[in-house]
């Protein structure tokens, strides 16, 4: 299990973030070096934060005023969490969907991040063998989150641009089809909303859809919402938790996933989120959370700040507002390059179509043009294929990582490229 090559390492997606490391852009000391636009992170806001942890040092157990809580804090503590983290976190997911739903925080279940969230939900809810249905294109991370250990495997739910790649009830049943005629069992679907790649929402109604078919086939519904407060414009973001709400439907096999990584920029502190509807999920994942543990002074620093109404209705517009307009200016320079991309309006990412550079229509031209942009261009993006999309030639751009100045270059970098390009195409 440990030297399977489930974990996806040898993938495209990985293997840019590796060249990223071995040669690191610097406007000084490497202006050559590669550009990441592969990594989805969120630094835009983190001057936010720094401002609200300088007036309240009284949220680190290293400040005079907080030094009392030291060696509570320090102590084994219970593995369902700090009660003040779990009801500040129950508020923050509110606030990031509107306040239009409500979370109770003894349905909280903590986990270090959304990949150990999702891997402990597999756990619970699938034998070695059981199928869970994901739509394409999808994160290229699944593969070793709800694969690796769990030896649960992903089923496909082909998704295409001709209907910029939404989620259809057709290619729904085709999928579970597909796993019947394999004598697989399928335990249950599994979205990410906000979407990663793509940086679009599911519709109301396509949720409406996802959960009518999970009722009618008896499977679970989980959806990934660790995007939902990076949503910067219109349509308006829906949670499945408003869908339960309103909908004659038994919630018990609905379980939402949420994270700090990407709406607040803190993939560092591991601080992932299981929500379910279900006592005997909720009551099992806590048990298998002892092994994927938040650490007290994190769960103690963060719920200081969550507990805040003022900064945390601060943060929620000015990182939409930051997110927007870093957005605007890629896909502007994305258009002056000749590029079009999927319309979206949220995540850290555009999907872009480049498959008008293609040296052929097929995974070698989609690789060959990769590898040109990484190695001449020096710019770490993600191929699509890496990301199970059926049709060659779309990509990933993060771009909430880099400063506009490093965004300047990459995307000068870009256009040059696509330039060059089309004159050895021609």
């Amino acid at each position: 299990m440990a030297t399977c090559s489930l974990h996806g390492e040898d993938s495209p997606y990985f293997a840019g973030w590796e060249e990223y490391r071995n040669n690191p852009y610097d406007v000084k000391l490497n202006p050559s070096g590669v550009i990441q636009m592969g990594l989805a992170e969120n630094t835009l806001s983190f001057g936010v934060m720094e401002d609200w942890l300088i007036k309240h040092p009284e949220a680190t157990i290293t400040s005079e005023q907080s030094l009392g809580l030291f060696k509570d804090l320090a102590l084994y503590q219970d593995y369902h969490g700090l009660s003040d983290y779990r009801k500040a976190m129950a508020s923050f997911m509110e606030a990031m969907r509107g306040n239009r739903v409500k979370f109770d925080p003894d349905r909280i279940v903590n986990a270090a991040g959304s990949t150990a969230a999702n891997e402990v939900l597999m756990f619970c809810l699938a034998d070695p063998g059981d199928v869970f249905l994901v739509p394409s294109p999808y994160y290229p991370g699944f593969d070793r989150d709800l694969r690796w250990r769990t030896g649960v495997e992903i089923e496909p739910i082909h998704c295409y641009s001709s209907n910029n790649f939404q989620i259809t009830k057709s290619a729904v049943e085709s999928a579970f089809k597909r796993a019947k005629d394999q004598k697989k069992q399928v335990k249950g679907i599994l979205i990410t909303n906000p979407c990663n790649p793509l940086g679009t929402i599911s519709s109301a109604d396509t949720l409406k859809m996802l959960l009518a078919f999970a009722n009618k086939k008896k499977i679970h519904l989980v959806c990934d919402e660790i995007y939902s407060g990076s949503v910067f414009s219109s349509p308006e973001f829906h949670s499945i938790a408003e869908i339960v709400a309103q909908e004659n439907y038994s919630p018990d096999n609905v379980h939402i996933v949420y994270s700090l990584s990407k709406d607040m920029g803190l993939p560092g502190f591991r601080v992932g989120t299981i929500y379910s509807y279900n006592d005997t999920v909720v009551m099992a994942a806590r048990r298998m959370s002892s092994f994927t543990m938040i650490s007290t002074k994190t769960q103690h620093l963060l719920s200081t700040m969550l507990s805040d109404p003022e900064f945390v209705n601060y943060y929620i517009a000015e990182n939409k507002k930051r997110l927007e307009e870093r957005h605007r200016l890629i896909v502007s320079g994305f258009e002056q390059a000749g590029i079009k991309q999927l319309e979206g309006n949220a995540g850290l990412f555009c999907w872009v179509n480049m498959s008008h550079l293609l040296p052929s229509n097929d995974i070698e031209g989609e690789l060959k043009l990769w590898k040109g942009i990484l190695y001449k261009a020096k710019l770490n993006i993600s191929p699509g294929s890496s990301f199970k999309c059926m049709e060659p030639g779309w990509f990933r751009v993060c771009f909430s990582e880099m400063t506009i100045s490093t965004m300047k270059v990459a995307l000068e970098r870009l256009q040059r490229f696509v330039k060059q390009n089309k004159v050895m195409t021609h």
